[in-house]
């Protein structure tokens, strides 16, 4: 995916498609983990709700520093171990829609340069404008597997 527009089109309606999925699981199952170490849908949507003013930071440090370095992002061990059951859902998708908003416009107004506009990542061999809110995208969708499937989920113990 090379194209920017498309890129761009496709964030700003990927909160439909996840908050449609989040909202069709029946409540007492939002917040049920399929097993001990796998997140709940809950968890999901509260974790990418907060994506968003991370990447935009990541954006304007490319933007502005001549060597940028970005860290990688990883779930604390809070996280993991089930702070984010603790969130609103309903203040998270407020958060993600208003924040996916504001990330929208920011990349709109980005020029061909600023797309290519690179910097050094902790984990991969090469990073640039463009590939970091590509992956922003792939890794929503992950989660929105995942919600998916907890969603369908037949077998709950």
């Amino acid at each position: 995916m090379n194209n920017t527009q498309t890129l761009i089109a496709t964030l700003e309606g990927a909160p439909d498609i996840i908050i449609s999925l989040v909202r069709e699981l029946p409540p007492q199952n939002l917040k049920r983990r399929p097993s001990p170490n796998k997140w709940s849908a809950h968890e999901h949507a509260c974790h990418i709700s907060t994506a968003d003013t991370a990447y935009l930071a990541r954006l304007e440090l490319m933007l502005s520093e001549p060597a940028p370095y970005i860290r990688s992002m990883v779930p604390s061990p809070e996280e993991e171990a089930g702070s984010l059951l603790n969130i609103d859902l309903d203040e998270a998708l407020d958060q993600y829609v208003r924040e996916r908003a504001r990330l929208v416009k920011r990349l709109k107004e980005l020029s061909v340069e600023d797309w290519q506009r690179t910097a050094e990542h902790e984990e991969y061999s090469h990073y640039s404008v463009l590939i970091m809110f590509r992956q922003l995208l792939l890794h929503e969708m992950l989660h929105a597997y995942r919600i998916e499937e907890l969603r369908l989920k037949k077998d709950w113990e």
